[in-house]
């Protein structure tokens, strides 16, 4: 048996009018989707615990099986071992994102993404920093696009922190870090601003009419977390492929093999079909893949209503389709789509909501067909939900037919 989790971020949503009432996902053209709910079993999944925040490392903690509330102790740990970055016990892990400031006051949070600002560039900004503001405490290091790392040594992870794209457009004032320590942490992003003002690559940016990469954010700090690995709780290798240092570090320490993929990118030019690919090889001789798609979440924190349907479209299309396809021909498998959480572009955000999971079995009798479409009022309608969250893995894995008869159908 082969088991494939095919994960469009955040692209659950909220009915829109102009939709005709429908959500993105209910409107958009994803007839790989509705074909894996009519021929499988509709739900919903609790990703998120309640007292924890919607973020996408919440989720997929639970996706995986982890239970949050337990192995969470913050996103910026997930990231460094994504990146390489060994922390010592005493070490804290901050995400460092390169943010675009307004120039007026109050200063707010124009743009969380510098105008989505290439690798290329912000690794000779990261570094830059690190050689002025780094120490041998504060060490920067450089991600993909705008997504970054900071490590305070001997630091604090009790902060309280604010994700930037949950406050673009917002005075950014009431959401400095707060709590024991914060000071430092409040003058590092403050030094940063004088350095990035004239920074040669902000200057050229701002002269191609794009938005400047003006100041660090630091947010979703903790320390590393001990979790036992995938390989062991199921006895199967798997991979996991993502363009988002996030999916990655949950791969390490989920003991998952990371998958690269030429041109995956984290956004909608993200090479979707080098993605379905990789996974479609890799499961020739492994058991599991998770594949992770962030194009829908990134529309829906730009408010990008069409963005958003193109992006599940593509997902669909290019990602669903081809690897279902493929599968159909290899022998006995289980496939899931489903998103982590939802991120409405009437909000912006992330919101802790259910969200419609679709599981299809080659196994017949493993399957229960009540819809023709994939979506959020399909799933809430199906009557099945899977809460807490992280049982999900343990019910996919091993007994997706017990579940089943467990809700009585």
């Amino acid at each position: 048996m082969k088991y494939i989790i095919l994960l469009g971020d955040g692209m659950a949503d909220y009915p829109i009018d102009y939709l005709q009432g429908k959500t993105p996902l209910e409107y958009a053209q994803t007839p790989h989707m509705d074909w894996i709910a009519a021929n499988g079993t509709v739900g919903l999944i609790d990703t998120i615990p309640e007292g924890l925040p919607p973020g996408s490392d919440v989720a997929n903690l639970s996706l995986l099986g982890y239970d949050p509330v337990k192995y969470h102790t913050g996103r910026g740990p997930l990231e460094a071992a994504s990146m390489g970055v060994v922390l010592e016990p005493s070490d804290v892990a901050f995400r460092c994102n390169l943010v675009t400031l307004s120039s007026e006051k109050p200063t707010v949070i124009n743009d969380f993404t510098s105008g989505h600002i290439t690798s290329q560039e912000s690794r000779v900004i990261v570094n830059d920093l690190n050689g002025v503001l780094g120490s041998s405490r504060v060490h920067f290091h450089a991600g993909v696009g705008y997504r970054h790392l900071m490590v305070l040594r001997g630091g604090s992870p009790t902060h309280t922190t604010t994700p930037p794209h949950d406050i673009v457009g917002e005075k950014i004032e009431k959401y400095l870090p707060k709590g024991e320590g914060s000071d430092t942490i409040i003058d590092l992003m403050n030094r940063s601003r004088e350095i990035l003002k004239e920074h040669p690559v902000n200057q050229k940016r701002i002269s191609d009419g794009k938005n400047s990469a003006n100041s660090i954010w630091l947010w979703g700090q903790g320390r590393a977390p001990e979790m036992n690995p995938l390989s062991e709780r199921h006895k199967m290798e798997g991979g996991v492929i993502s363009a988002v240092d996030l999916l990655k570090g949950i791969g390490y320490y989920a003991g998952l093999e990371i998958l690269d993929v030429e041109g995956a990118t984290g956004y909608t030019d993200t090479n979707y079909s080098g993605k379905a690919e990789r996974a479609i090889k890799y499961l020739e001789n492994n058991d599991f893949i998770f594949l992770h798609v962030e194009a829908p979440d990134e529309m829906g924190h730009e408010g990008n209503t069409e963005g958003k349907i193109t992006a599940i479209e593509d997902f669909d299309e290019k990602v669903v389709g081809r690897v279902l396809e493929a599968m159909k021909k290899v022998g006995d498998f289980r496939i899931a789509v489903l998103s982590d959480h939802p991120t409405p572009v009437s909000v912006r955000t992330h919101v802790s909501d259910p969200s419609p999971f679709a599981v299809y079995s080659s196994v017949e009798d493993e399957n229960l067909m009540n819809c023709q479409f994939f979506g959020e009022k399909s799933a809430k309608d199906g009557h099945v939900m899977i809460s807490p969250g992280h049982s999900f893995m343990e019910y996919f894995i091993h007994d997706w037919r017990g579940f089943i008869e467990r809700k009585g159908h």
